[in-house]
């Protein structure tokens, strides 16, 4: 193909257009020291390694080829048989093990602790004719565009050099004397001049250029049959040199012991070990993943913006593009849930560092952003009032462990539950960020906030805030379900929940008869809100809102396993609601925005955390969870429910190529493993339980909102008025004369009144709201209803 094989510059500019690994990881890791390098292996090989942040990816891959130089050769990553597997159970020591008939290729990856260097230790045995080659893909600073390779001496040590920005990369190599070990290196642009390329036409090594770039590069380096490599990053590919060379300099053994040793003194400190001693509840393969899972949690954390963690060390269908962000962001949703998982195993520490960076990212209006990078800067700016309760419920819970430890969280408890009060039940978007309404998941984490919260609160706003706790909850049922639809009838149900409450239906009748739209599907299956159903309603009975036997939530059961659930050899899961389009197309390519939804492992375990508490036996579902997770423990988002399509690596129960690991679905993992040994949910709040205990509370006052009014009354029921802004309610009931009564503040953003209870004979109550921008002058009628 090219003619001159011996050319400083390699052909081919700027080279294919670049992506990402698929997002199926077999193991992630980082270290416990002080370096900010982070590594996730997929196919047999390192896929995205993180530095100096969990948020940037500097690497697509560095695999391998093994070759005779007589025309054989092949790729490692390609073998089927290999086993991938960690030194023991939680501890990111990898041991990655290609078996082919020729030969065996043996990889240990390990980061070093006190420098940004990964090391990787590479035996092959079999065959003395075979010699193995790295390959190399840098993505430095996130992207495979305008990155800089070259072939360079360093001290007179061969290096492989990367240079993006402010980015630099650096590969050495040394044997077992610690002596220079690369041979014959060459730089390439990706899918063009790159050292796959070099093989698959000539089935040896030929081109030997110097250098590439800028574009989408890679790097090829011939290897003696034992080396460790030492990958290393720094600002600059020199800096990176010298990282990689230091850390080179020292038994590979050393550092695979420190970073047993640091591991295993963290699952002490944590208690991990109290919780897996108890093998009369949990086997010890259960265990062993909840060994895996802790693990993980902690390796999402960032070092840099400490309590921060992404979602996962992963970009969920990588292989088809290139986009940056991935899941390498913060929602706080998941941060909490991930929270609350290291609380249960009573890793105090790492919860208090997730509060104190929730409490810097808060924005001044209460609320945070969809989710984040890192340092807080917005990247989908939505709002989930969902992810502004849940902070609070953090706060609450360390609060009653009496191990807040000096954090003062009043002013963010007041600013968040004001921003709830204000704008909900409504939410912008439920927890899957699709749809606008009241959503049973969202509004159960909100009740609980407001109640969990009340005590950080002065003396009036702890009241109020514990009355519109108990109305929502009250209301809960009107707001969120539906009786005598078509499909109740055909399910022989009363009624259920639906999936989310469209905003409109409100006030209109008729909107639950109207298609509310799918947004993940390339052709909207035409569905209206009542033909729509989802899992969130389990939350109600997680959380003590609702028995777990009420008709309602049984009803509901008994659809969602009808039309969600799903068999697999692995055991039962579910998808996530009615028509979900988020997940590969049935032919088993990558999501693209649209696809067909798959089953959540996590919601295995929501369901779980239900059976427990109906007192059924909830261990299957934990067993279910861990045989959903690949070989070394890693817990997918989704997993494949339809025929096997090898040619995707998509089988029945086993990870399709979303995001793997989820931190969130090891979260669930880890609280279902603890609630199955306490008897009861971990997460719950205490306060909460001892609040409802399964049942609402009969309630004296409803209160009218904008985004939720009201058009009947019960009798002897007393009126409030929650405002966003400070108004006058100017009132009467009947043909009475109009009287006024003014808000007040509450500290909270909320301006609240309260009407006196209208009289037994009276039948209407009218009003209007004088004084705001949004709404002066407007009247409202609100029927009273007898009996």
């Amino acid at each position: 193909m090219f003619k001159n094989a011996d050319v400083d510059d390699a052909p081919g500019a700027p080279g294919r257009p670049p992506n990402w690994c698929n997002g199926d990881k077999q193991a992630v890791g980082t270290t416990l020291g002080s370096s900010r390098t982070w590594f996730t292996i997929g196919q047999g090989i390192l896929n995205e390694v993180y530095y100096p942040r969990v948020d940037i990816p500097q690497l697509r891959d560095m695999g391998f080829i093994v070759a005779d130089g007589k025309g054989f050769w092949v790729e490692v990553k390609g073998i089927e048989n290999c086993r991938v597997e960690y030194i023991s159970p939680g501890v990111p020591a990898v041991t990655i093990v290609h078996t082919h008939p020729r030969f065996t290729l043996t990889q240990r990856i390990v980061p070093e602790p006190n420098r940004d260097v990964l090391l990787l230790e590479l035996i092959l045995d079999g065959d003395e004719q075979l010699q193995p080659y790295v390959l190399l893909a840098p993505h430095l600073g996130g992207t495979g565009y305008n990155n800089m390779a070259e072939i360079g001496s360093h001290h007179g040590r061969r290096m492989l050099w990367a240079q993006q920005g402010p980015f630099g990369l650096a590969l050495a190599a040394v044997d077992r004397h610690q002596r220079d070990a690369f041979a014959a290196c060459s730089a390439g642009y990706s899918g063009y001049s790159d050292g796959w390329q070099d093989f698959n036409q000539h089935g040896e090594m030929q081109w030997h250029f110097q250098r590439a770039g800028p574009g989408n590069v890679a790097l090829t380096a011939a290897l003696p049959r034992h080396a460790v490599l030492g990958l290393g990053f720094a600002t600059s590919h020199e800096a990176a040199a010298t990282l990689a060379v230091s850390s080179l300099l020292q038994p590979f053994e050393l550092i695979w012991a420190q970073q047993i040793e640091h591991w295993q003194h963290w699952h002490g400190s944590c208690r991990v070990h109290e919780k897996t001693s108890n093998h009369g509840a949990l086997t010890e393969a259960l265990c062993a993943q909840l060994k895996a899972s802790a693990m993980v949690l902690r390796t999402h954390q960032d070092q840099n913006f400490r309590g921060a963690m992404v979602a996962s060390l992963s970009v969920p269908w990588g292989q088809s593009g290139e986009e940056r962000p991935g899941y390498h962001l913060v929602w706080p949703r998941d941060l909490v849930e991930s929270a609350g998982a290291l609380l249960a195993l009573g890793a105090e520490i790492e919860a208090r560092e997730i509060l104190r960076y929730l409490i810097a990212t808060q924005r001044e209006d209460g609320s945070w952003y969809q989710n984040q990078w890192l340092g807080g800067k917005p990247y989908w700016t939505g709002i989930q009032l969902d992810q502004v309760a849940f902070p609070v419920l953090l706060a609450g819970t360390l609060a009653d462990r009496d191990a807040l430890d000096g954090i003062e969280v009043a002013d963010m408890a007041q600013r968040a539950l004001g921003f709830i009060a204000r704008h909900g039940p409504i939410s912008p978007q439920d927890r899957w960020e699709e749809n606008s309404g009241v959503n049973t998941f969202t509004l159960s984490v909100c009740i609980a906030a407001l109640v969990s919260g009340a005590g950080f609160l002065s003396t009036s706003a702890e009241g109020f805030a514990l009355e519109l706790a108990d109305y929502w909850n009250a209301r809960l049922d009107d707001w969120t379900a539906v009786y005598d639809t078509e499909l109740a009838r055909h399910h022989g149900v009363n009624g259920y929940y639906l999936r989310i409450m469209p905003t409109s239906a409100l006030s209109d009748d008729t909107a639950l008869s109207r298609v509310m739209a799918v947004k993940n599907r390339q052709n909207d299956p035409g569905l209206n809100a009542t033909e729509q159903i989802g899992v969130d309603f389990l939350q109600l009975v997680r959380y003590g809102l609702r028995d777990a036997n009420a008709p309602l939530v049984r009803d509901t059961l008994q659809l969602v396993d009808a039309l969600l659930r799903k068999e697999l050899p692995t055991g039962p899961c579910w998808h996530r609601y009615t028509g979900d389009g988020y997940g590969e197309h049935q032919d088993g390519t990558a999501y693209d925005g649209t696809g067909r939804g798959r089953p959540w492992p996590l919601l295995t375990g929501e369901r779980g955390h239900y059976e427990l508490l109906r007192g059924a036996d909830a261990l299957p579902y934990l067993q279910t969870m861990a045989a959903m997770a690949g070989q070394a423990g890693m817990l997918p988002e989704q997993v494949w429910d339809s025929e096997a399509i090898s040619a995707h690596h998509l089988y029945p129960g086993r990870p399709t190529g979303s995001a793997m690991p989820l931190a969130w679905s090891h979260a669930e993992y880890i609280k279902l493993a603890c609630s199955i040994l306490e008897g009861r949910p971990v997460d719950r709040p205490e306060s909460l339980w001892a609040r409802y205990r399964g049942f609402p509370l009969q309630v004296h006052i409803w209160y009218w909102s904008p985004q939720t009014p009201i058009r009947t009354l019960p009798d002897a029921m007393m009126l409030g008025f929650c405002l966003p802004r400070p108004a006058t309610i100017l009132w009467r009931t009947d043909e009475a004369e109009y009287q006024d009564i003014a808000t007040y503040a509450l500290g909270l953003g909320v301006h609240v009144a309260r009407l006196p209870v209208p009289p037994e004979d009276a039948d209407y109550l009218r009003f209007r709201i004088t004084g705001t921008s949004w709404d002066d002058g407007k009247e409202y009628d609100v029927r009273i209803s007898r009996g």
